[in-house]
Parts: structure tokens; C-alpha cells; sequence
């Protein structure tokens, strides 16, 4: 099983938890997986908001790497785009509670929600410019967040960055006292602001505020795939960084 789903709150609350194991790696079948449980959600009249967890310490430590080589990479990249759109498009708030790592692809959906919850020692960051490639919803994502400098930092150095800091630099909106399980305080803030209203109006306001937000992402998305899969990897370095990944060696990348 890569996901559970689960009702809280009478039905107001959908719970999607990722579940794939030691790091909830994020593979094509997960991520088709996820966006079925989000139409299923959105065709829910019940439903006033979404919470995404994962079980084990650790959020995820990311896309699949093996399903980013060339020969793989288009299905496993159009079909995050899907993902992330359905995500942005849901019609009600998505609360994201994380803990421990939540790297590269799982940023990048952690990104596409409402609301991050995280937990003190959780970590967080996009490596992929280190295995020559780059993350191409963060990459559109992330300025919005964080504004262009500091995606920038993220993005080209690939470097993992602590809760506090995500917290400083807008990545993160809530960190969760001592111990405290994220998921529970996004569960405690949705019952606190966001269930006791009217359900549809919920949806039309979610709609209208993340509209202006949706509309400058989709088609930077779009754009931003097709560099990815027609320019970057058609190029050795992408090919090799991703191989050396998998085999544990230090890459050979081409002279300048």
C-alpha cells in the first residue's frame, strides 16, 4: 500500500497519508495514486478540507529517482504535472504536515498545498541541481513562496534547510511545539477556522483566493516541463548525474 485514506470529522475532513515504505519514496504509482484519492475528494460534497501526512519519521525523501532516466522520464514527469495541477486546482484547503525530511519531489508537493505544518526537526530542501538535473514544479513554486531570491538559493544549491529556517523564509507556516505531531495541529486548525462554516462557500472562497496563484503557475508549469524533458534531458549531464545517483559513485560530468 503507497497511501491511506481515511474520513475524520464526520466526513469534513479527508486524511491521505503517504505510506510507501522506508522513506515514502514518491513513484509514478504513488503519485497516480494521490491524485485519484484528490478527484475523489473534490467529488465529495462532504469534504471541507484535506489533510496530507505520511507514516514513518520521515515525509518523503523524494521522487523516484531510477524513474527519471530518459527512457522514463516523460511519463513520470507528466504525470507529477498532473498531480500538482489537480493539487492546485482542489477546491478546498490541503494542509501539509511534515516531518523529518521532505525533499526534492516531496517539497515540491508539500508546495502545492494551502498550509505547511512542520515539526522542529523536520528538514527541507530540493536536491536535484546536485544530480544535474532541476525540479520543475519547484521551480515555479517555489518564487511564489518565497520570493525569487530565496528560491533561488534553494533551487541552485540544492541545499537542505532546517525547520526554523523554513519557517524564517516563508517555506513553512506553523512549527509545531516540542514533540507535537504536525498532523495533529493541522487537524486542530482546521477544526478551529475551518469547519464550522457553510462547506460550498468554503469551496468558492478557496477557489477565489488561490485564483490569481493558479493561473500565474499552470503555465509556467507547462513551460518549465517542456525544458525539463526537451532541453535538459537530452544532455549527457542529466543522463550521468542521475546514473551516478543510483550507483553510488561520484559523477563525470562534461567540461564546460
Amino acid at each position: 500500500m503507497s497511501l491511506t485514506a481515511s474520513r475524520e470529522d464526520g466526513g469534513a475532513v479527508a486524511r491521505l497519508t503517504l505510506d510507501a515504505g522506508k522513506g515514502n519514496i514518491i513513484t509514478g504509482a504513488v503519485m497516480a495514486a494521490l491524485r485519484e484519492q484528490l478527484l475523489a475528494v473534490q467529488a465529495d460534497a462532504k469534504v471541507r478540507c484535506v489533510v496530507l501526512d505520511a507514516a514513518g519519521p520521515d515525509f518523503s525523501f523524494g521522487a523516484s529517482v531510477e524513474e527519471h532516466r530518459p527512457a522514463q522520464a516523460p511519463d513520470m514527469i507528466h504525470g507529477f504535472t498532473a498531480l500538482i495541477r489537480t493539487m492546485l486546482e482542489l477546491p478546498m484547503p490541503l494542509l501539509v504536515a511534515v516531518r523529518g525530511r521532505c525533499l526534492g519531489g516531496a517539497l515540491e508537493v508539500a508546495l502545492a498545498g494551502s498550509r505547511i505544518f512542520a515539526h522542529p526537526g523536520a528538514k527541507l530542501g530540493q536536491p536535484e541541481i546536485k544530480l544535474a538535473v532541476f525540479a520543475p514544479p519547484a521551480s515555479v513554486l517555489l518564487p511564489l513562496r518565497v520570493g525569487q531570491a530565496r528560491a533561488e538559493d534553494l533551487l541552485l544549491s540544492g541545499r537542505t534547510v532546517a525547520a526554523d529556517e523554513a519557517l524564517a523564509m516563508g517555506l513553512v507556516d506553523e512549527l509545531c511545539a516540542g514533540d507535537a505531531d504536525p498532523a495533529e495541529r493541522a487537524l486542530d486548525y482546521a477544526r478551529a477556522q475551518l469547519l464550522s462554516g457553510s462547506a460550498s462557500s468554503l469551496r468558492f472562497a478557496t477557489r477565489a483566493a488561490r485564483a490569481g496563484h493558479v493561473k500565474r503557475a499552470l503555465p509556467l508549469l507547462a513551460e518549465v516541463e517542456r525544458l525539463y524533458l526537451a532541453e535538459l534531458m537530452a544532455t549527457a549531464d542529466a543522463a550521468e548525474g542521475i546514473e551516478a545517483f543510483i550507483g553510488k559513485r561520484a559523477p563525470k560530468f562534461q567540461a564546460a
